[in-house]
């Protein structure tokens, strides 16, 4: 496990915060993830990595990249209510499809964020510019993504949870888990990105707001993917990160959202093939 950095008296600690590993790791890490880790590690200037996992991956990437991080063993189970996938088409797919474990990491990033404070980013970040120290310095902050369709198919303010910074015992993370129970139906985000906003209505002296094109202006769109994955896009002066969803085009089944897929992801391919994505990812290969 990697040192920590010692971080200068007048500055905040820069900890950076990953879940992965949930469910069996059956395949070589990927590329992508990877990228997520040495591009955070490159532009972030981290006082930590923090590792949080309960299979650990395996692989060449992994070789490279595990000396750089602080590991942390995943025990016990954070699962929420499971009878509640039956109650709506979605979360019968989720189950269908093996997808639950990511409901498991909505508690658990919680949770990291409660005890121990930092920053968490989602495995499919990759970073593009160092995050300012202020973002460190809020008591709980996260930002803005694109509107979603509530329970009543209506459009809904959505504070996602891709990236967020918190302080140890904030406040509103308290809050938002001791809502979860009550929240949680079974469907994608009615439990953490559109209860975030609801929950942020009532308490806002809890929750700083941060731009929402620092993490997601490349948003959830096929234009959105597309400009990412087969075309050659200017990453604007105000992105920070960019955030891939990769849940909406990482199977080759999947076509709804993207032609790309995760098999067409590869070194060669970031290295010799101009896209928005690869452009900033081969600066850390």
């Amino acid at each position: 496990m990697a040192e920590a950095i010692a971080t200068p008296m007048n500055q905040p600690r820069r900890d950076f915060h990953f879940v992965f590993g949930l469910k069996p790791q059956n395949e070589p890490l990927h590329i992508a993830f990877f990228l997520a880790l040495e591009s955070c590690r490159q532009t972030n200037e981290p006082s930590a990595i923090h590792f949080h996992y309960r299979n650990e991956p395996h692989g060449p990437y992994w070789d490279r990249i595990k000396p750089h991080l602080t590991l942390h063993k995943v025990t016990g189970s954070m699962l929420l209510d499971s009878a509640r996938y039956q109650s709506n088409a979605e979360g019968r797919f989720i189950v269908a499809q093996g997808l639950n474990y990511a409901h498991e990491a909505d508690v658990l990033r919680l949770e990291i964020l409660r005890d121990a404070g930092g920053c968490y980013a989602d495995m499919d970040t990759l970073f593009v510019r160092r995050y300012p120290d202020q973002c460190f310095e809020h008591e709980f902050a996260i930002a803005e993504e694109n509107p979603l369709p509530n329970s009543m198919g209506i459009l809904a303010p959505s504070l996602c949870n891709a990236v967020m910074f918190a302080k140890p015992r904030s406040r509103f993370i308290t809050r938002w888990l001791d809502d979860l129970p009550q929240s949680f139906d079974g469907s994608w985000s009615a439990h953490s990105c559109q209860a975030a906003a609801r929950l942020a209505r009532f308490a806002p002296d809890e929750v700083s707001l941060l731009p929402w094109a620092w993490f997601y202006r490349f948003g959830v769109s096929r234009a959105a993917l597309t400009n990412l994955f087969e075309r050659n896009a200017p990453v604007r002066h105000d992105v920070m990160s960019i955030h891939l969803w990769s849940r909406l085009w990482w199977s080759e089944a999947r076509r709804d959202f993207s032609d790309f897929n995760a098999e067409l992801m590869s070194e060669a391919h970031i290295r010799s093939v101009d896209t928005t994505y690869n452009c900033v990812a081969r600066r850390y290969l």
